[in-house]
């Protein structure tokens, strides 16, 4: 099963980069992550904060693949544990599609990603950097796999 992350964002600080490859590379060959990186547009005062979205969500909607699972992360979507994560990640695996976790823009989520996402869903209530965003979802991501696969690494 492949896992993308499609983020609107790129440039970030080194500690980001290095704190979502270390989550990366510790994924399981059968959860691969990748990171696809969109530049956000251009904010200037001549164009709406829903224009920018709509602009960034033509090029989200392109880089989905054809028939992927989307959850798209809104801070009014799902709140799951990181269990449910994995219960969900286990059902995954067996119809094999591909899952792509989509963080938005500056200004958040066009409603045509919130209606083509499967799920939306929360890292948290708090709102957060876009670029921790990626590496918490990285660790969580990782911490499913290791409750699937009986590894140590999370506790209960």
């Amino acid at each position: 099963m492949k896992l993308q992350l499609i983020a609107v964002g790129h440039k970030m600080p080194n500690w980001i980069s290095e704190g979502y490859n270390e989550y990366a590379k510790r994924m399981p060959r059968d959860f691969a992550l990748t990171l696809t990186e969109l530049k956000p547009d251009k904010r200037i005062s001549a164009r709406t904060p829903q224009q920018v979205m709509a602009e960034e969500a033509d090029r989200i909607l392109a880089a989905i693949p054809d028939g992927a699972r989307v959850l798209a992360l809104d801070e009014r979507g799902a709140n799951w544990t990181t269990m449910k994560l994995a219960e969900n990640m286990k059902d995954w695996q067996i119809d094999g599609r591909e899952t792509v976790f989509i963080i938005g823009g500056t200004d958040g989520l066009d409603p045509r990603i919130k209606q083509r996402a499967d799920q939306l869903l929360q890292l948290s209530a708090m709102t957060m950097p876009h670029g921790m965003v990626r590496v918490l979802l990285a660790e969580q991501l990782y911490r499913a796999v290791s409750i699937i696969n009986n590894h140590p690494y999370h506790r209960e």
